[in-house]
């Protein structure tokens, strides 16, 4: 039997921004001295196996303008296709990133190591990427989607096979800008709107 709510009110629902920076990067915030160091500064530790790759981008609104307070967090397998914790595993990826746009620009960069491809059962695989949480003022809900590498074969990955509006499969594609040098948009409504996965 539900219980009446004539005492409790829920508590109305807020966006994740702009206090997300505060309690989860608060170093980039101007606030120091919190942790020894912002969590999740880096995906990998000096001397990971594999390319090191720079991505580069924005997160865009309807509007076209970046926005300057987002805030994302990345989670990647290493070089390998493995993740922190499994037999094998580099022990200098630990994977996770957590990391802002700039302030002024509102452009981010994630300097990491070019994941493999992720071992499935059956022996299938899924394509090289890397799985991305985005939120920021006016986000009600952290949005969650992925990047994959124009220079890698994605035909096969079962993620991308089930979307069937085909032509936003590039929504989620990096495209190579220079070596180990990428770009990725993340666009949140609009014309060539990113892939959000619900999950």
């Amino acid at each position: 039997m539900v219980q009446p709510l004539d005492t409790l009110i829920e508590t109305p629902s807020q966006t994740a921004g702009p206090y997300v920076h505060i309690g989860c990067i608060p170093t980039f915030a101007g606030l120091p001295g919190v942790y020894p160091q912002d969590l999740g500064l880096s995906p990998i530790a000096p001397g990971a196996k594999g390319q090191i790759i720079t991505i580069t981008g924005a997160v865009i609104d309807g509007t076209g303008w970046a926005l300057r307070d987002a805030m994302m967090e990345s989670w990647q397998p290493d070089a390998a296709g493995l993740f922190a914790g499994q037999e094998g595993a580099d022990p200098a990826v630990s994977g996770f990133c957590r990391f802002a746009a700039d302030k002024d620009s509102g452009l981010f960069t994630l300097t990491t190591v070019k994941p493999g491809p992720v071992p499935q059962r059956g022996g299938a695989t899924q394509a090289p990427h890397i799985s991305l949480w985005v939120v920021a003022r006016g986000i009600n809900i952290g949005l969650s989607t992925r990047i994959y590498f124009e220079d890698e074969d994605n035909s096969t990955d079962s993620l991308l096979a089930r979307i069937e509006q085909r032509p936003r499969v590039d929504t989620l594609i990096a495209k190579k800008t220079g070596e180990g040098q990428y770009r990725f948009d993340i666009r949140l409504q609009g014309d060539h709107e990113t892939v959000f996965l619900d999950i």
